[in-house]
């Protein structure tokens, strides 16, 4: 079966590079608050809650309510855009991180966050699937799920077509990681600066877009 650009392996890939590294920055240098991962906002929201820290609620409210919005605002662009819309998805992404790179020195920790996790919903809302099947770049604990429900069906049950979702889940989760690492090693040199080096990923999305004609339908 011929499997479109944007749910091939190595796409899935890059963005789960890019989602890593998102949270990475954003919990690293703009106050412990995450871009892509909302549980972890609702999380800690709640914990600072309790424990009496009214002051922070802006910090954790702001991104949640720009993920929402982007997540809105792509949907919205999904039934305008007829002509290459994930690759409008993708370029819109990765104007708001070259933004933040070049800006973030001067911009206040609540905008930043709030347009890394627009950029993070549109990202979300724009890929949804990996070789036909369900997927998300963002949030893994639905793909470590997939991990363990594929092992055992793949090696257990004996079913190749498992061991090979296995095997690309893995995949995902540790590029996932990798793109955290990045951001994680590099934060001590490079500090507000270190996001531009997701651009690095989403710049190999595209270029595998741009190199497959038929991914624009």
């Amino acid at each position: 079966m011929d499997v479109k650009t944007h749910e091939r392996l190595e796409f899935g890939m890059v963005l789960a590079a890019a989602a890593g590294g998102l949270d990475a920055y954003t919990y690293l240098v703009h106050g412990e608050v995450f871009a892509g991962l909302q549980t972890g906002n609702f999380i800690l929201l709640g914990i600072r809650l309790g424990q009496g820290n009214w002051d922070v609620l802006i910090n954790y409210i702001i991104p949640i309510i720009a993920f929402f919005s982007g997540a809105l605002i792509a949907r919205h662009l999904q039934t305008k855009l007829i002509n290459r819309p994930r690759l409008w998805f993708l370029i819109f992404e990765t104007a708001l991180l070259l933004f933040v790179g070049l800006f973030s020195p001067v911009l206040p920790h609540l905008l930043t966050n709030a347009l890394l996790s627009i950029a993070a919903a549109m990202q979300l809302q724009a890929f949804t699937k990996l070789k036909g099947k369900p997927f998300t770049s963002l949030m893994m604990t639905g793909n470590l799920r997939n991990l363990s429900t594929n092992f055992f069906e793949g090696y257990i049950d004996h079913d190749p077509d498992k061991k090979i979702a296995f095997q690309d889940t893995l995949l995902i989760l540790a590029s996932f990681a990798f793109g955290a690492l990045v951001n994680g090693f590099f934060v001590a040199y490079f500090d507000e600066r270190t996001i531009l080096l997701s651009l690095i990923f989403l710049g190999i999305a595209i270029f595998l877009l741009l190199k497959d004609k038929q991914a624009f339908l």
